[in-house]
């Protein structure tokens, strides 16, 4: 049996508590089109510890958006990702950054691209931290939703209190959205986009055929401004940022590098080149 039959697959622990009929049919899959190792770590550690002990060995993730970036993030350090390829069966809540690269809903059509796929080399964004962005990048990372204060204190509140309440809601007018704006300085190949004189809506960051795709937003009347590079470098005062999943912050200065086709994921066959790379 060849190496490339040999595979290490990884079964992240949420994974495994929030659906592990979907775990036990990708390991039958898994297990029964090839020789594979199963790794059932505990938390991050053991799962660091498992993909650095891979070996020869394919490593294979079972898990969700979170687990793919953990894997890549790891991978990159361990500066294995230009030599070698990932695969991955998602499974959990939020697994859509794997479906958008490519990855087959389910775990049966997952599993099986993992035996039967081919290798697709995608762009990566590393910043000067050794951070990975696989998906979108957007500056600053936007606010969560704001929890309703309860009517009438806490708890008591009389049948009539709670209808007089939902008649207010009913008619109170709908507030228009709030529009937050920021100074923000971007540079994207050294090239000046934006400086801290004008105010920035967001600022959103793909890969895409080999370079990033930067977008500026100044407001809703004024056209965006748009760049492809290699290097995105974004300052200001202190903010924060979503990559893929992830909510990172705050900080004061970051900077982007494109990393073309720099690391693999097994996908199916049929299946377009996806994520730019």
């Amino acid at each position: 049996m060849s190496a490339h039959d040999q595979l290490l697959v990884v079964i992240d622990p949420v994974a495994r508590r929030n659906d592990g009929e979907s775990v036990r049919i990708a390991k039958d899959v898994l297990c029964g089109g090839s020789e594979a190792k199963i790794c059932l770590p505990e938390g991050p550690e053991e799962f660091a510890r498992a993909l650095a002990r891979r070996g020869s060995r394919r490593p294979v993730v079972v898990g969700d958006d979170r687990t793919l970036l953990r894997a890549v993030a790891l991978l990159h350090r361990d500066r294995w990702l230009g030599d070698g390829a990932l695969a991955m069966v998602p499974v959990g809540p939020s697994v859509e950054l794997a479906h958008a690269l490519g990855v087959p809903r389910g775990a049966v059509a997952a599993a099986r691209a993992v035996l039967d796929g081919v290798v697709r080399r995608l762009d990566l964004l590393v910043d000067e931290s050794d951070g990975v962005v696989l998906g979108d990048l957007a500056i600053p990372a936007a606010a969560g939703p704001v929890a309703a204060p309860a009517a009438n204190g806490a708890g008591g509140a009389s049948v009539w209190d709670t209808c007089r309440s939902l008649v207010r809601t009913l008619v109170r007018p709908v507030p228009a959205p709030v529009v937050r704006t920021h100074r923000l300085r971007v540079e994207a190949d050294g090239v000046l986009l934006t400086d801290m004189d004008r105010l920035v809506e967001g600022v959103t960051v793909r890969a895409g055929g080999g370079r990033a795709e930067v977008t500026v937003r100044h407001g809703a009347h004024t056209e965006p401004v748009m760049a492809r590079a290699l290097t995105v470098t974004v300052s200001g005062a202190d903010f924060r940022y979503r990559a893929d999943a992830l909510i990172t912050g705050p900080v004061r200065t970051r900077t982007w590098t494109l990393r073309p086709g720099a690391w693999g994921l097994t996908l199916p066959s049929t299946a377009g080149a996806a994520g730019g790379g």
